[in-house]
């Protein structure tokens, strides 16, 4: 362990994690600006406890750009009474607050990605600050992590539900339950491009049960999108025994991102033609895209083909692509 996860975290918590009841407050991190010397930023926290049972960590926020969690979240904390509930519910409905304020992806403190910041450091910038709280004091205190994502301003998905293959089958095997219990219109054996430093991942190393979504994207919600993530996190707190009652019966399609053939990335920069629809069958070799350069008309556009057969889950959002973006990503269907 680095001598900086021997100090102690500088987010201080108004709410008492052990106590029984409801409680609102906040995580406050000490940080000073210009506009405010012995400022704070305030994350909104709720903790509802009730007798002996699990602990359920609910995040949002994760990134500031995806809003079905936030919506979700805010929306459980308001209603969430403690005779409902048999052990205790953490609430953290945006994760990374000053980017969820900003409704960007990445904080405008520092510009830091927070599912790219752990383990954190508590003498690090304001990001890095955070996810070490999450790291040190919130994850040990859970049994199952629900965190909601969708695709920002940059993506677009179907609105799945997820979990990550992992080592220990038990804890592989318990995630699934939680996604099947979720009940998404789709349910998703994920693949993740790079796992370092994600949220995801600092959770899964403690034998935590992780699970995860993509419900939507555009940097925006529908009544459909934040009423999925209303389902489905009511189901996952019933199928944790957490909340009374069974969770709703549902119809899921199962997918699997196999390998990183599901990926397809832009070579070139300019303005994307997408040739499938969220949902739509293609092929191995199937052209999913062009993308026309924008300096001169009359240049042929290039082609993103396909590299498996499968539906396509997510796509490239904005009208323009850069060289490196991922412009579509294939799944298969398995049940």
């Amino acid at each position: 362990m680095g001598i900086q996860h021997l100090r102690r975290s500088p987010i201080s918590a108004t709410v008492d994690f052990d106590a029984h009841g409801v409680q609102h407050g906040f995580l406050r991190l000490p940080y000073s600006r210009d506009d405010s010397a012995w400022g704070s930023v305030m994350i909104p926290v709720t903790v509802v406890r009730n007798g002996e049972g699990p602990t359920a960590l609910l995040t949002g926020g994760n990134h500031g750009d995806e809003y079905e969690g936030p919506a979700a979240l805010f929306d459980l904390a308001r209603r969430l009474v403690a005779d409902e509930v048999r052990g205790r519910v953490i609430i953290v409905p945006a994760m990374n607050y000053p980017a969820f304020l900003a409704g960007t992806r990445t904080s405008p403190i520092d510009r830091g990605n927070m599912n790219r910041s752990f383990p954190g450091r508590p003498d690090g910038t304001v990001t890095e600050k955070i996810a070490d709280y999450f790291q040190r004091v919130l994850l040990p205190l859970a049994d199952v992590v629900l965190d909601f994502h969708s695709g920002g301003k940059t993506l677009d998905f179907l609105p799945f539900c997820a979990a990550h293959v992992l080592a220990d089958q038990a804890q592989e095997a318990k995630a699934f339950e939680y996604v099947s219990a979720f009940g998404a219109p789709y349910s998703m054996k994920m693949l993740e491009i790079d796992a370092v430093g994600m949220y995801d991942t600092a959770a899964e190393e403690m034998g935590k049960v992780f699970i995860t979504t993509e419900l939507g994207g555009g940097g925006t919600a529908t009544a459909r999108s934040i009423g999925i993530a209303k389902a489905g996190v009511a189901n996952v707190l019933k199928a944790a025994g957490i909340l009374k009652g069974s969770a709703a019966p549902a119809e899921t399609i199962w997918l699997d991102m196999p390998n990183g053939d599901c990926f397809a990335f832009a070579e070139d920069g300019g303005l994307i033609e997408p040739m499938v629809d969220l949902g739509d069958q293609v092929e191995a070799g199937d052209v999913v895209a062009r993308i026309y350069p924008v300096g001169r008309t009359g240049a042929a556009p290039s082609e993103i083909c396909a590299k498996m057969s499968g539906i396509l889950c997510a796509r490239h959002f904005p009208g323009l692509v850069k060289a490196g973006d991922c412009v579509a990503v294939i799944a298969v269907v398995v049940g």
